[in-house]
Parts: C-alpha cells; structure tokens; sequence
C-alpha cells in the first residue's frame, strides 16, 4: 500500500481510547480494527484481516516462547505461593526487624530475592512492613514508597530472570524489525539499561527519603503535631500520620505481637491463613531458576565466545531463560512432592497463577498485531518522509519520554506503554539518525515512571490493598518524588541525545 497519513491512524486512535477507558486493551483492539479496515475497507474483510493478523503474529516461534515463559513464570509463582515460600519468607525475615532503620535497610536489600516481578515482591515485602509498622515507627506511606521504588524501577533494569524481560525484548524486537534494523534485540535491550534514565533517578530519590528524609521526620513529628501549625509539604503530612500511627504505649508486648500475627495472616494475594510456613520454597525456586538461566546463557553461547560475557551477550537469551524456567518447574514441582503436596493441588494452582496473565497476553497479540498493520499501511515509509522533519533528532528522546510519561500516568501501565511507544520511537530515531539506545531507554523510563507514579498501576492498588492506604491519597503523596525523577531523567535524555547524536 502506498504509504499516506493514513499509517499514522491506528496509534491515533490507540493513545486517546487507552487514556479514556483507563485500559489498554480496548485502544489497541480499536487501533488494530482501523488499521484492518483500511487494509481491507469491507464489512467482512475488515474483520478477516484482523484475525489474520493476531493469529499470524502468534504463530511465530519468538512470540510462543515469550507467552510461554510469561504463563510458566506466573504459574511457578503461583506454585511457590501456595506450598508457603512466601509465607516462610515473611516470618523469618519479620524477626530481623527491629527498628525503622533495620527495617528500610531490609525492604531495599530484599530486592536482591525478590526482584522477579513487582507484584512478586510487592505481596512479598508488605506484609512484613505492615505487621511490624507500629513497631518500627514508620507511616504507611512511608513503607509502601520504599517498597514501591524498589520494584518496578528495580525490575525494568535487571536483564535476567524476570517477568519483564521476554516483554521488554518483544517489544524491542517488533520495533527493530518495523523500522528495519537488522540487530539482535536482546543485546540491544541490554545496551539500553543505562539510558532508563528515571528508574535511576526514582532509585535515588528513594534512597534520600528512605535514609535521611525520614529519619527526619519522626524528631519533627510531634513538635510539628503540637504547634498545629498547617501542613506545608508531603514530608511534614507523612510526618504527622506517623506520629499518629506509633503508639507502642497503647499495646502490651504480646498484644503488639498478636496484631503482628493477624496481620500477617489476612494479607491479600500473598497467602492464605491455612499457609505452612516454608520459606526454602521461595529461596530453592529463585535460587534455582537464576543460577540454570546464567549457565544455560554461558552454555548456549560459549561456541566462538572468548569472555562469559561475550557467551552470555551471543547466546539466545529468551530460549535459555524459557529452559531455564521449565528445568526449574519440574525441580521445584518434585521438590514439593518431596514434601507431601499434593500434584492435583500443585497443578491446580499453577494453572491458576498463568491464567493470571491472560490479559497480558491478549495485549500482546494485539501489539504484535497492531504493529504488523501499521508497517503494512506504510508506517516506516511515512515515517520516513514526513513525521522525522516534526522533531529536531536532539528532542526525540526527551519527547517521547514526556509523551510516555503523561500517556502511562493516565493507563497505569508500563507494558501498554511500551507496547505502544516502541514501534514509532526506534522507527522516528533511526530515520532522524538518532541513536536508537537512548530512545529505548526513554521508551521504558516513560512506561516506568506511569506504573510507579499512576493511581491506576496494579502495584500502587496490589500495595495499598495490602496496606490499607486510599489509593488516591497515596498516590498524591509520592507525586512530587516522581516528578522530581522525571524532571532529571528528561535533563538526561537531552543531553544524552546531544551527545551521542
């Protein structure tokens, strides 16, 4: 087809729809609709054309071992929930905390077990921090931040094992391959990582408010709570809920104890009251899957490879990680039978945990989908001819990170908004002569900063279920940190650009 404007309107349509319906998936169905039934402008082939195209898309090898990988890696998940891994995990960590300082100093190192998936750590970490909250000293808000920051922003930039990268290195490799760039899309995302500019900078950020902001803040509390004086800031507004929170004087040491165990038990989404207590069936699964997903890199890539590194950058990476994981399924389903569960129960809620990201799923199919419309209407030809004279190449990463980051704010989603960014990102950098690294980078620092910031993200609503926060109000609360990331990763990526141009 001979490429027009008319390219352009399906990613129109998906942007205005996700932002007004708050969800991703019906923008990307209407977008993929549009661009069908210009592909084929009639009542029936509008419809023949799109399921063509989604059921084309999922038939290639790449695409079946990411949806594998994302429903093995949530069903394991699942498995490890049930048989009390995180249940363990949180009983035998709880016992370290002994003050707010302890307790910041163990939300961030836990990172290092629980950095799989977001929400993985989220319903990992929460419990803990909120069983012991009266203890330590500390506001809800004030743990639910520290345990935020260190999530996604910390998954978005680690290159293996996690649920995030078969994701991140699909997207990569759709936009490669529609703006016709002949590279290998995981060592491409991986030369990315340092361009993620916010997710260092939120890292910060939440380093300073963790260790010293806070620290602060309860010496001022309750001269601040006493001059009723009116709240000027975030900080002195947390100040004062954490004053009102700690109240040890109130609770006996085993009435403090006991609320601690209630708590710990009711949790949502990380176990149930009926849980064992197994914390080696977190460690050994983890453990496990990490160590296999390394060796099995070196292994695939050692021919011709003179460092680990270079085996570890040469290897095929989603294929060693998807036999890494279902090595480890069947470790860890045989080391569970070892301890007498049951195999219909194991199954039952492996089962369970995949069918959790069918939604993911369906919006993957639907991205693939859109993006092979759109280079058929003549995506990259217009590109070419017209859209790269809009923006000067020193501005492309700056602005689509500023787009990203209102359009993720408004969806709540990072994978939306990476799904929907990369293709026109990669394709505006590579015609303007841009380089490519940072305009990924921005992509994925633009989708992360929505799901940190956003009220609608699925970790800021899984976290303040667990904590019992209002949504709303929480949100507003680490706004301004998030801001003040944004404002430096933008700095960042124009200079980064001007630079490397």
């Amino acid at each position: 087809m001979e490429p027009s404007w008319k390219a352009l309107l399906p990613f129109f349509v998906v942007i205005p729809i996700s932002i007004w319906t708050k969800q991703v998936i019906p923008g990307l169905f209407v977008g993929l609709l549009v661009g069908s039934y210009l592909m084929t402008p009639s009542l029936l082939g509008g419809l023949r054309t799109m399921l063509h195209y989604v059921v084309d898309n999922l038939m290639q090898t790449n695409n079946i071992r990411i949806i594998m990988f994302l429903y093995v890696f949530a069903g394991l998940v699942s498995m490890i929930k049930y048989t009390g891994g995180i249940k363990g995990f949180v009983h035998l960590v709880s016992k370290k905390v002994k003050s707010a300082k302890t307790a910041m100093f163990l939300t961030w190192i836990s990172t290092m077990v629980t950095f799989s998936d977001p929400d993985f750590r989220i319903v990992t970490v929460a419990p803990i921090m909120k069983a012991l909250r009266k203890r330590i000293g500390l506001s809800s808000q004030q743990i639910g931040f520290a345990i935020e920051v260190t999530s996604n922003p910390v998954v978005a930039l680690i290159p293996i094992a996690t649920a995030f990268v078969g994701y991140m290195v699909s997207v990569i490799d759709k936009a490669l391959d529609t703006a016709g760039i002949g590279a290998e899309p995981y060592i491409v995302y991986v030369r990315s990582i340092p361009f993620n500019f916010f997710s260092y900078a939120i890292i910060a950020v939440g380093l300073y408010y963790s260790f010293f902001v806070y620290s602060r803040q309860k010496q001022a509390a309750v001269s601040e709570k006493r001059k009723e004086a009116p709240i000027r800031s975030w900080n002195e507004r947390l100040a004062l809920e954490m004053a009102e929170e700690q109240r040890p004087a109130d609770h006996e040491p085993n009435e403090a104890q006991g609320e601690e165990g209630d708590a710990m038990q009711t949790c949502p989404r990380a176990y149930q009251k009926e849980t064992p207590v197994k914390p080696w069936n977190l460690i050994v699964p983890l453990s496990i899957v990490l160590v296999l997903t390394l060796f099995l890199s070196w292994w695939d890539g050692r021919r011709g490879a003179r460092t680990f590194w270079q085996a570890f950058l040469q290897s095929d990476a989603l294929g060693a990680m998807l036999e890494a994981l279902l090595f480890t399924v069947i470790i860890t389903v045989a080391f569970f039978l070892w301890q007498r569960f049951k195999l219909n129960d194991l199954l039952t809620h492996f089962v369970k945990g995949g069918n959790e990201l069918i939604s993911v799923i369906l919006m993957l199919a639907l991205i693939w989908a859109l993006s092979a419309v759109a280079e058929d209407l003549g995506f990259s030809q217009y590109i070419t001819g017209h859209v790269k004279e809009w923006i000067p190449p020193f501005f492309v990463a700056p602005i689509l990170f500023l787009l990203g980051a209102v359009i993720s704010y408004f969806i709540g989603s990072s994978w939306g908004t990476w799904g929907m960014l990369m293709p026109l990102g990669v394709t505006l950098a590579s015609q303007s002569g841009t380089n490519i690294l940072p305009v990924i980078g921005a992509v994925f620092a633009s989708g992360t900063f929505g799901a940190f910031a956003s009220p609608l993200s699925d970790n800021t609503v899984t976290l303040c279920t667990i904590l019992d926060l209002p949504v709303m109000e929480y949100a507003r609360t680490k706004l301004i940190p998030s801001l003040i990331a944004a404002g430096i990763a933008a700095v960042l990526f124009g200079a980064t650009s001007f630079l490397l141009h």
